[in-house]
């Protein structure tokens, strides 16, 4: 059945109507396959992967921005002429998800997913995905993404992560995926290890208490602690200072500077650990820093980043005192064993103090590194973990960047492609969203279940437990042994760094993969250049032999009206659709309540919609809000949110429709334009216009070739707004009601004017898709042409050389001036608006 078009009313309301421009044409559009590419077409490509969104939820401002910048990419190069495939895809989002979920399980049912058990759990995530994976792709769809969605895919369906799996094995068999048992950010909440990117450094704190999930009442930080460890067979001590003092059940060293003379005779000596008599030896350490502290340091190489790295050198002991969700293991001793980890620091100070060896707490300020998923404070742990091994791929990536192969626009971001000296990347996560990484590890005596996972060659990575199950009994002839999968999943940030490849089937050799890969360029916020747009470089080069893009486009943050970031506990996190249709305050606090806040974090955030949005948020319309993002964009700087710009850019799309509206009333019945006109008999005024649209053409496309989005949006809107609506239509008002121009001008003028709507509106639609199609379909057209589909498929403007005229523009420059300056001097008179006065213009003999 064919695809209906939207009926239009011939008579043009009086005024635009957001809501009813945007109804119809979507589903149209999708419904002819506009959005679609053909693979096997010969013609010039242009690429480009829609950046998964998470299935959390909603969209907010920020993906918003995303979609308009790249729609309006992929509209533009449509228009041109290129094959365009522009991919859509939803991220599982695996640490996110699970988050998201287990709160909703909490608050709904009272329930923890360890009630459920891990194949009930992840089935109840299954069932959030279809609901908000659907969303989704709603919202897309109503901001005007124009996606292939025949080629839709998700980064966990069957395809994504047959693709997963063998990228890991392949890694692993080239010996670039290792384990190792080292250290990294633990979450005691969620019990896993935390990405970077989840990571929220806040400033220095000092002598204040903070709520961590888990605990009562509020936990103090930003303390110094002092205490002492006595000198083994000696009445002397050393005192230590630190900020975490439950940590020392775990201290195998006290460090001293070789070159600090009051330590010089402690030298080699031993001190006594006053809980559990374990000796602890006095070591020499020149990152020790003489004057800060006590000049002492306790080293616990287990719980500390820079103790890692000493415990290494010195070749200490290195004791885990915590268990996974933050409490105190054996090692505390029978005194602390099973006390959460702050609830410890106050016993241990307590038991300090009644030991004599407590030497004080001082205000100290100290940043705390805080998950932005939980809440919590997180923990450096020793945890053995799966690693890739990114040296020669991060070298490969700084070589293409180094020989222009990759290209950063704007090129001050390649500043920070930071690669040089990249750590190698934890990859496995102890959750159970996600990818199931493809290790089993064979357990060959029934008494090694206990310490699950230590022999490294019991490990076999495959790409089945079949596989896993040969490669096991090969290495291990004749031996009995049980097989465990190793149950951690993969970060998201692995897939996610396939998928410009993987969408496209990888690793089968499909049509469009063949076709659409490398894709053409990758755009995205500046914020995970290294996140995600190094890995998918180090990925795609290593997996395919190929840079997965040629140009990295980045666009800034969104952030509130008080440049802060968006943040659900601040209520600053706008819906697009709330700008696109707007909101009235109330129903916007209603939804907080959908959001699981804390009652101190709904609090703080209805405060804050009180005072950014008093009145509400106006309907903005979908076209006002796309233009407004996009006009944001300039050098990838962060974008303070003001309403009343997007409320602005409405009333402009009133202004258009009103053109519009005028022009078509000069359009008598059965007129049919005429294109080729005779630029040296046309009227002045005429000229001047078409010259003046041939610049702006050239300027706007190339805008678009160096991705200035910033700087084609500008240039379209000051086209239309004051050369064609406040000088040309105001000109050719009157002229085309008189006699002056004789019907012969008249006729050309009306042709000009549609000349200057057709080729301004698709100029035009790449920014603002539904209103520039829906005055366009209401231009008149050649009745002997076919019937016109869309502006979607027309051409995009070129330049026309015969167009422009030097002189005529040099002129009216200076009768704008001289009506900018007649405009200062009424004012400066404070005459009434239609208060006429007179006055002299004198012409130097150049413009005589």
């Amino acid at each position: 059945m064919a695809a209906e078009k939207k009926r239009l009313d011939p008579t043009m309301e009086p005024g635009y109507n957001p809501a009813d421009v945007q109804a119809g044409w979507y589903s149209w559009w999708e419904a002819c396959g506009f959005f679609g590419a053909d693979a096997a077409s010969t013609e010039p490509k242009f690429v480009m992967v829609l950046p998964p969104p998470n299935v959390t939820g909603h969209l907010h401002l920020g993906h918003a921005l995303t979609v308009s910048v790249q729609d309006a990419l992929v509209r533009h190069s449509r228009m041109s002429g290129r094959v365009t495939l522009w991919l859509p895809g939803v991220d599982h989002a695996g640490i996110a998800t699970q988050v998201v979920v287990e709160k909703k399980l909490a608050s709904t049912q009272n329930l923890t997913r360890h009630d459920l058990g891990r194949d009930a759990f992840v089935e109840k995530v299954w069932e959030w995905k279809t609901e908000y994976g659907g969303a989704i792709c709603s919202q897309l769809r109503t901001m005007g993404a124009s996606l292939d969605w025949s080629r839709e895919c998700f980064t966990m369906d069957l395809q994504r992560s047959r693709a997963v799996t063998e990228a890991f094995v392949r890694l692993y068999k080239a010996g670039l995926i290792y384990r190792a048992n080292r250290m990294v950010k633990w979450d005691c909440s969620l019990k896993t290890a935390i990405s970077d990117i989840e990571v929220e450094h806040t400033g220095d704190v000092e002598a204040t208490s903070l709520s961590v999930p888990g605990y009562d009442k509020k936990v103090p930080f930003g303390w110094m602690f002092h205490f002492a460890y006595p000198v083994e067979g000696s009445s002397e001590e050393i005192v230590v200072a630190t900020t975490r003092p439950e940590t020392m059940f775990g201290d195998t060293a006290v460090a001293v500077h070789p070159d600090d003379p009051r330590f010089a005779h402690l030298h080699g000596k031993f001190l006594v650990h006053p809980f559990n008599g374990r000796r602890i030896p006095v070591i020499k350490d020149s990152t020790v820093k003489i004057n800060e502290g006590t000049g002492a340091v306790k080293i616990t190489p287990a719980h500390d980043e820079k103790d890692f790295e000493r415990g290494k050198r010195h070749g200490l002991e290195f004791i885990n005192i915590l268990t996974d969700d933050g409490r105190i293991n054996e090692n505390g001793g029978h005194e602390f064993e099973g006390l959460k980890r702050y609830i410890a620091r106050e016993r241990v100070l307590e038991a300090l103090e009644r030991k004599k060896l407590f030497r004080g707490k001082f205000p100290h300020k100290k940043p705390l590194a805080i998950c932005s998923r939980s809440s919590d404070v997180l923990e450096p742990m020793m945890k053995p973990q799966w690693y890739v091994d990114c040296k020669e791929m991060a070298a490969r990536a700084c070589e293409a960047l180094r020989n222009n192969e990759l290209q950063i626009v704007p090129s001050s971001f390649a500043d920070i492609w930071w690669l040089e000296n990249i750590e190698d990347w934890c990859v496995s996560r102890q959750l159970w969203w996600g990818h199931r990484i493809p290790a089993w590890y064979a357990v060959l005596d029934a008494n090694e279940d206990q310490t699950f996972g230590i022999y490294d060659d019991h490990w076999a990575v495959a790409d089945s437990e079949q596989a896993a199950d040969a490669e096991i009994k090969q290495r291990f002839p004749g031996a009995t042994f049980k097989l465990q999968h190793d149950p951690d999943v993969l970060d998201t940030w692995f897939s996610s760094g396939l998928f410009p490849f993987s969408s496209l089937g990888w690793p089968d050799s499909t049509a469009d993969y063949a076709a659409f890969y490398p894709t053409t360029v990758l755009e995205t916020g500046h914020d995970i250049l290294f996140f995600w747009v190094a890995r998918m470089v180090m990925l795609g080069t290593q997996l395919t032999g190929q840079l997965p893009f040629k140009t990295v486009l980045l666009h800034g943050m969104v952030r509130d009206a008080h440049k802060r970031k968006m943040s659900k506990s601040l209520g600053n996190v706008i819906d697009p659709l709330d700008v696109i249709s707007g909101i009235s305050l109330d129903d916007l606090v209603a939804k907080l309540a959908l959001l699981n806040l804390q009652p101190s974090e709904l609090k703080q955030a209805t405060e804050g919609l009180h005072k950014d949005f008093p009145r509400g948020i106006p309907e903005c319309g979908v076209d006002a809000l796309r233009f407004g993002l996009i006009a944001y964009t300039a050098q990838a700087e962060n974008m303070n949110l003001n309403i009343q710009r997007f409320l602005g850019y409405r009333q402009w799309c009133n202004k258009l429709w009103n053109a519009v509206r005028f022009v078509r009333l000069n359009f008598h019945d059965g007129f049919e334009p005429e294109e080729d006109l005779d630029i040296s008999s046309l009227p002045w005024s005429c000229k001047w216009i078409l010259s003046s649209l041939n610049d702006i053409v050239c300027k706007i496309n190339k805008s678009f070739a160096r991705y200035d989005l910033s700087g084609a949006s500008s240039a379209v809107y000051s086209w239309w707004q004051y050369s064609l609506c406040d000088v040309f239509i105001e000109l050719v008002k009157p002229l085309l009601s008189s006699e002056e121009l004789g019907e012969d001008g008249k006729a050309a003028t009306r042709s000009t004017l549609y000349i200057c709507l057709d080729s301004g509106l698709r100029m035009l639609h790449p920014f603002m898709p539904f209103i520039t199609e829906e005055l366009w379909q209401r231009l008149p057209h050649k009745k002997k042409s076919e019937e016109r589909s869309s502006i979607m498929t027309a051409s995009y403007p070129t330049e026309k050389p015969g167009w422009s005229n030097h002189e005529v523009e040099k002129e009216m420059e200076l009768i704008s001036s001289v009506v900018k300056t007649a405009r200062s001097l009424h004012a400066a008179a404070e005459l009434k608006p239609r208060q006429r006065f007179a006055f002299v213009v004198l012409c130097s003999p150049l413009y005589s």
